[in-house]
């Protein structure tokens, strides 16, 4: 496969770092590099624009298969990405450092503007790293995992036991997150698909589908007695603190954000609804100290600069925090994190890089996952092209299934009545054992 990189920052060594041993490399960036870690690697270095189409057509962008503007201008990304969308029919993925960027290039479901993306994936490294942060800190206790759409979709599977707070009632009756599903039910050993009105009862095994944002939510919603994390500190109050705090606020936990910068207090405030906001340095002992920090489970930090981290970190852990989690900015600082003692250290380009690996593999397959000893499965299937779009309310299946997830290009839907099934869509559907060869055999034959 031959990928070409626009961008010669660290974020871009550590992608074809990762990618040249087994793809051909071609990176392009502004101005040359002087990067030592760059001639190291056996890549093709060519200097001038991203969004230039003669240098565009002198490296082969025709012959490519991918390519991924990961410059630290988000504009330059966007141009860059556009352009080569219109010369070619490769993939592109861009990378972007604004929240406005990521909101203008993402189609939100519902939105009148029923366009196509003219770029592939979009991708917000800190976003991505949120989510992963998030999911350390909630991990549930499901009894079975399965991930679907490149970790943008999940399966979980939960028994329902005392104490279940959504035990003895009607599905219909249940909150349980937007974006989550529940596709089938195990009692006494037969698997069953269920409804609105059907009654969840002690030891089901409920099978629950859905974004894996909702299902972390799910998670901490209702299985809180099984996570020992209750209080939280966050120090900086950036970009990654703002929606950590946010997704936190969603599972009920007591949260405290250490900010230096008061403006951005200011906004933090007016953005999140109970989580309590210091103005402070949280390289400080004796705030630290003063807002007794060393109660908490669990410290993330956070701010933009390494070397702040490592010492509120390292302050944190005197204190007597028995879980802190640290942002790395520079990848190779996070191993040196880790041997001083932080319990974890995560970087936001290892993150995005993990999401575009899960793009570049990419397998055919129309059976992803079985459960419940074969009883359940979950089918990929593409809509063929002269399938007549329609919503899924008027869909007339010939047996019970549940479409669980849509993929249209880079987006991950999971449907309502009103979504409609249109031509080309990837859907991800859950059925019984015996019903799948027919829900396979409705949608080849298109209509």
């Amino acid at each position: 496969m031959k990928i070409v990189i626009y961008g010669a920052n660290e974020t871009a060594c550590l992608i074809a770092a990762k990618l040249y041993e087994d793809h051909d490399i071609v990176v392009i960036d502004d101005t040359y590099s002087n990067n030592e870690e760059f001639q190291k690697l056996d890549v093709e270095y060519v200097q001038g624009s991203g969004s230039n189409i003669s240098i565009l057509e002198t490296i082969g962008i025709k012959d490519a298969d991918i390519f991924i503007a990961c410059s630290d201008n988000d504009e330059a990304n966007i141009v860059a990405c556009l352009t080569v969308t219109n010369m070619t029919k490769l993939k592109t993925v861009c990378f972007v450092s604004k929240k406005d960027n990521v909101e203008s290039l993402s189609l939100v479901r519902g939105s009148k503007y029923q366009r196509e993306l003219m770029i592939d994936y979009v991708l917000w490294p800190e976003e991505l790293m949120t989510q992963e942060i998030f999911r350390i800190i909630t991990v549930p206790n499901a009894i079975d995992v399965e991930n679907f759409a490149n970790g943008k979709a999940r399966l979980l599977e939960y028994r329902v036991v005392e104490g279940t707070k959504f035990l003895n009632k009607k599905i219909k009756d249940c909150s349980f997150p937007e974006e989550t599903l529940i596709v089938g039910i195990t009692r006494e050993d037969t698997l069953f698909i269920p409804n609105g009105d059907t009654e969840l009862q002690i030891n089901d095994k409920v099978i629950f589908m859905g974004s894996s944002y909702s299902l972390d939510i799910l998670a901490n919603k209702f299985f809180q007695d099984n996570m020992g994390v209750k209080q939280v500190t966050i120090i900086g109050g950036g970009n990654v603190g703002l929606m950590l705090a946010q997704n936190l606020e969603k599972v009920n936990m007591k949260i405290k954000i250490i900010e230096y910068d008061y403006d951005r207090c200011v906004e933090l405030t007016e953005n999140l609804k109970s989580t309590l906001v210091i103005n402070g340095d949280g390289a400080n002992y004796g705030l630290l100290e003063e807002e007794r920090v060393g109660e908490s489970d669990v410290v993330i930090c956070v701010t933009n600069n390494d070397e702040k981290n490592l010492l509120c970190s390292l302050l944190s852990k005197q204190l007597g925090v028995p879980k802190v989690i640290t942002r790395v900015s520079k990848n190779a600082n996070a191993k040196l994190f880790e041997k001083v003692g932080i319990d974890v250290a995560i970087s936001q380009d290892a993150a995005a890089i993990d999401d575009i690996e899960n793009h570049l593999i990419k397998t055919e397959v129309e059976i992803l996952a079985t459960v419940e000893r074969g009883q359940g499965k979950v089918l990929e299937i593409n809509v063929p092209f002269n399938f007549k779009a329609d919503t899924l309310m008027n869909l007339k299946l010939p047996c019970k299934a549940i479409i669980a997830i849509i993929q249209r290009r880079n987006r991950v839907i999971i449907p309502r009545g009103t979504t409609q099934v249109m031509p080309f869509d990837n859907l991800i559907v859950f059925t019984t054992q015996e019903n799948a060869d027919i829900i396979l055999n409705y949608f080849k034959k298109g209509t």
